[in-house]
């Protein structure tokens, strides 16, 4: 009998081991402040602010897409590089939206997120969805996007 209840036990503690391990853990106060300064990234781009776009991302910024690698030094930089009007011309772009984020690494300074992002039209019409990698970091008190490598133009 003791070694029934033994058994019982240790396969109850096992099960349980393995349901802790699997169950999602909140997020912590990095983790936090890195979706919330995506969340500021991407409310800026849509509301085409460039220098509140600017202002979420920590310098030097770099953005590999494709096989081109971009580094801007300054949001000033950084915002005399992008024409909203030429984008959304473009593609017929009229806001962009998280699909998905999955934290993947995090220490108390930075973060990397797998995000996947859609771009739409003005009429709710998709253009295309994106995975990309964001590595977002704390710089001078300052929660930003250091680096993104990205799949979409």
């Amino acid at each position: 009998m003791k070694r029934l209840i033994l058994i019982c036990t240790t396969a109850t503690l096992s099960v349980a081991l393995l349901v802790a391990a699997q169950s999602p853990q909140a997020p912590t106060a990095a983790e936090t402040a890195a979706l919330k300064s995506l969340d500021d990234y991407m409310t800026a781009f849509n509301a085409r602010d460039e220098d509140a776009w600017a202002a979420t991302l920590n310098y030097p910024h770099v953005r590999i897409a494709g096989s081109e690698v971009k580094v801007w030094q300054t949001p000033g930089e950084y915002t005399a590089d992008f024409d909203f009007a030429r984008f959304a011309g473009n593609s017929g772009w009229h806001h962009s939206a998280w699909d998905a984020r999955e934290i993947v690494q995090s220490s108390a300074n930075k973060v990397h997120v797998a995000v996947t992002f859609t771009r739409f039209k003005a009429d709710g019409a998709k253009i295309e969805s994106y995975d990309s990698l964001y590595v977002v970091t704390l710089e001078n008190e300052h929660w930003g996007t250091q680096a993104r490598s990205s799949f979409a133009p």
